[in-house]
């Protein structure tokens, strides 16, 4: 048949008129007519062609194609065997067959009768698209691969490669031969040959021969896509499928990360030497001779093809990685083809020639002499501010370079042969700087903007949120360090010795307080984010080892390269006061000098405030994230975590004895949260959650202006590690005894003691902490803590526990306390509208019964004031004398 159709509405049925039928007819039609036809070219005797659809067996009798096919108002009829075809072929229809198995023997007998064939998922796609149905010169069940061009490479059994095709063609997909800039995914059975590696460099899916089984078995679902990332990636095919690696020259350390990291990536790994290996990854740096003879088959190649291809996510070609032991004819060869006098490398010798030229320009114009390379047995030390032994010092020439990384350098005057010390402390402030400036354009052009750039070969390789953490502001902080360099450069070329070096960071200062604080608040998220996401993702781990190994790092990894910034603002505050003891007291500088050195300072203590109100506030929200249901108040500018410290409630109150509770002490109020208990009838767990669940359950919040008394319990026998607190609600009249046992020694009582009266000394304003401890007896409070540790004791908490839950989640009055306090007020309430002692004292008395009526135990609902009528009493006597 032939593909090109034409789509003519009607009322009530969908026509179209296929060329290949009048093809047919013109042929058999004599010569006098076929000229008397097209002499007339009267449109209207072209006989218009309806479509009609048959309804193959099973496909008859599900209902949802018949809905399908009314809403679509066409026309349609049934057909049980293909004995039934011969009268259903007609000039007047375009007969269009929905079978529901392309594996079945009625399909292969349309099939060879070269009929139009659909599958179910095809007709309810398009009469939920409202469109009309797909022309196919081949069978066409679903059109998950629609509009996908495959290539296939390695298959060696026609059969499969035939089975594979053929599912394809059903699914909507094309097949090309050979691979060109058209084909979307290449479906390999192998890692190498000439489609793999253009695929390879023109970043094309590469999938195993799976996708397409895996895909045909969706074939049913409405709406499925083969080509969407989430089910590709399943079936693509790993960096080193079909390898086999051995690893010469590596630590113990490093080559089992590199034997896990080969498995990770789909291949193996045998030691070196045995012959079934396929690649020999050699540590150029510290291998200079092979210990025996690779055979043929067996590619050597440096440690970069293996890192390239898992960064890649494909395997990497292997003739560019080849490694060459010293003084053999292909290093040589490689080495002459950067030669000068090679033939036909006029590109070549240009670009070395401006190299050399630029490096001489470079040369002459530096003030300085030049300085040796780094040597590698350096180590970045955090507190070496001035260490600049281990800088990267070569210029970045790839990605986008920055403007200032442009700019040219001055026109140098002579220097003076004499250099005063002043200048030779001003020498060493520029080169420190114009290193600083190099190591932040490394990092933003060999890391930042690579993992920024889109359409990289696999994907991403960090998601963008990542990116910002780990390089939050550092491009800020190389645009300003870029003009102070700038302008150092000017001042230096053109050194006298009355010109202000102080100016020049007086004028940036106010950036300074702009760029640095962001970045080293959160450097250590920073860090913690690398760390992570190398551990994670191996893509990153392979990108860092990349660009971690070329000369402009240094031998330093990223996370060595980006302390600097922490570390540059107190060295540069160390040389200008160093440059300030050699400035002469006349000269204009001195003040000015001072000045910078101040501003300098106020830079670094905002950034070291606003870094512990980070911090302050990063540990408030770890407290309300941690406490389910914390007041949304506990969130202020002004408060700071102080401690926490874990105990076992003593008492009745907070909540009942033997659980354990969590005290966050804060500069201005208590948090108490207790340990969350499993809910007993909770079905369904909350869904998605970034954070793990809250682990603890929100009690109270106190200010600690409503401690009276700290008591310090004394250690007996039935008494140990205990304090209580005298709290007094500001609706009482009368104190509340909360007593805890702690349960950790880390922190010592005592000191736990102090820390709490002197806050909350510093919150009622009174100057004599210490005269809010007092020492007391556990007999006169009742408190001990003998049964804490015993198992029953423990067992029969939990008993109370389950049956409290049990209790409240199968009783039948879910009433407030509250609710009901409110509905008997009015029947006991004074003409005032408020409610006397003795009658609030009755309406307490009939919610207790009611509580219990209703089955829940009365002690979960006892207030405050009624916790406390129990133990007043006891406490009068102890306390009297206390307030």
């Amino acid at each position: 048949m032939a593909d090109n159709s034409i789509s003519i509405s009607t009322s009530g049925s969908t026509c179209l008129t296929d060329s290949s039928i009048f093809d047919a007819k013109v042929v058999e039609a004599p010569r006098e007519n076929l000229f008397i036809g097209s002499a007339s070219n009267n449109e209207e005797e072209m006989p218009q062609v309806e479509t009609r659809v048959i309804m193959v067996q099973e496909a008859g009798k599900q209902e949802e194609l018949i809905k399908a096919l009314e809403e679509m108002q066409m026309s349609y009829v049934r057909m049980e065997s293909v004995d039934e075809l011969g009268g259903l072929d007609s000039p007047e229809f375009e007969n269009v067959f929905v079978v529901p198995d392309f594996q079945d023997s009625i399909f292969n007998d349309l099939y060879k009768a070269e009929c139009r064939i659909i599958g179910p998922p095809v007709l309810l796609s398009c009469a939920q698209k409202g469109v009309p149905l797909p022309f196919s010169c081949r069978p066409l069940y679903c059109t998950s691969m629609m509009n996908l061009v495959l290539c296939f490479t390695g298959f060696r059994k026609k059969e499969e490669l035939v089975r594979l095709v053929t599912l394809v063609h059903h699914m909507g997909g094309v097949i090309r031969k050979d691979f060109n800039s058209k084909v979307t995914h290449l479906v390999a059975n192998c890692t190498e040959g000439e489609k793999f590696r253009v695929a390879v460099s023109l970043g094309t899916p590469i999938v195993k021969p799976e996708w397409i089984y895996k895909a045909w078995e969706r074939r049913d679902e409405q709406g499925f896509c083969a080509a969407v990332d989430d089910f590709r990636n399943e079936f693509k095919v790993p960096p080193f499928q079909d390898c086999i690696l051995s690893f010469l020259g590596f630590s113990d350390e490093e080559r089992t990360n590199m034997e896990e990291m080969t498995e990770m990536q789909g291949g193996n790994y045998l030691p070196v030497g045995d012959e079934r290996c396929t690649h020999l990854i050699v540590e150029e740096s510290t291998v200079k001779e092979l210990p025996f003879e690779p055979s043929k088959k067996l590619y050597v190649v440096k440690q970069e093809w293996f890192w390239g291809s898992i960064q890649m996510d494909a395997r990497a070609g292997e003739t560019m990685y080849f490694y060459h032991k010293a003084n053999t004819p292909e290093l040589k060869k490689s080495v002459s083809l950067l030669s000068l006098n090679t033939p036909n490398s006029n590109r070549k010798r240009r670009r070395l020639k401006e190299t050399l030229a630029q490096l001489s320009r470079e040369t002459d114009l530096s003030p300085f002499p030049p300085r040796k390379r780094p040597s590698a047995e350096h180590s970045l030390s955090i507190g070496s501010l001035l260490d600049i032994s281990n800088t990267p010092e070569s210029s970045i020439n790839c990605g986008d370079t920055p403007k200032s990384c442009t700019k040219s350098s001055k026109n140098s005057t002579p220097v003076p042969s004499k250099q005063s010390a002043r200048w030779q402390v001003a020498k060493e402030l520029y080169q420190t700087e114009s290193n600083y400036v190099n190591i932040l354009a490394t990092i933003i052009q060999l890391f930042q903007v690579p993992l920024e750039e889109e359409g990289q070969r696999g994907g991403p390789i960090l998601a963008p949120e990542e990116i910002k953490t780990i390089f939050g502001s550092i491009p800020d902080i190389f645009d300003v360090h870029t003009k102070i360099k700038d302008d150092l450069e000017d001042l230096i070329v053109n050194w006298d010795e009355s010109k202000s070096i102080g100016d020049i960071f007086l004028k940036y200062s106010k950036d300074l307080v702009k760029t640095y604080p962001p970045f080293v608040n959160f450097f250590e998220m920073s860090k913690e984010t690398i760390i992570k996401c190398e551990k994670q993702k191996p893509r990153f781990h392979a990108f860092l080892k990349i660009n971690q190994a070329k000369p402009e790092c240094g031998r330093q990894s990223l996370v060595e390269l980006l302390i600097r910034p922490v570390q540059r603002l107190p060295s540069v505050a160390l040389l200008l006061n160093d440059l300030k003891k050699h400035t002469a007291e006349e000269n204009p500088d001195k003040s000015t000098l001072e000045k910078a050195i101040g501003s300098l300072k106020e830079v670094m203590t905002h950034i070291n405030e606003d870094k512990r109100k980070t911090e302050a506030q990063k540990q408030i929200f770890d407290v309300v994230y941690e406490v389910d249901g914390c007041p949304a108040n506990l969130l202020s500018s002004h408060r700071s975590l102080v401690q926490r410290v874990e105990t076992i409630s003593l008492g009745e109150y907070p909540c009942d004895r033997g659980e354990q509770v969590t005290l966050f002490l804060f500069n201005d109020c208590l948090e108490i949260a207790r340990k969350r208990h499993k809910v007993i009838g909770t079905f369904k767990s909350p869904p998605g959650h970034t954070r793990p669940p809250a682990s603890l359950k929100h009690i109270h919040l106190m200010p600690l202006s409503q401690i009276k008394k700290v008591l310090d319990i004394r250690e007996t026998e039935d008494c140990h590690n205990a304090f209580a607190l005298l709290v007094r609600p500001p609706t009482e009249q009368t104190n509340v005894l909360l007593s805890f046992q702690m349960m950790s020694d880390d922190l010592p009582k005592e000191n736990w003691l102090k820390m709490l009266c002197r806050h909350v000394a510093n919150t009622i304003c009174k100057a004599d902490a210490e005269n809010l401890i007092y020492t007391a007896d556990p007999e006169s409070f009742e408190v001990n803590t003998k049964d804490m540790d015993s198992t029953l004791s423990r067992a029969s908490r939990a008993i109370k526990k389950t049956s409290k839950k049990v209790t409240r989640a199968f009783s039948f009055s879910k009433t407030p306390r509250r609710a009901l306090r409110l509905a008997l007020m009015p029947a006991h309430s004074s003409a005032e509208g408020r409610s006397s002692p003795n009658t609030d004292k009755h309406a307490l008395s009939r919610l207790s019964s009611t509580s219990s009526l209703a089955g829940i135990p009365s002690p979960s609902l006892v207030s405050l004031p009624s916790f406390f009528e129990r133990r007043s009493h006891t406490l009068s006597r102890s306390t009297t004398h206390l307030i």
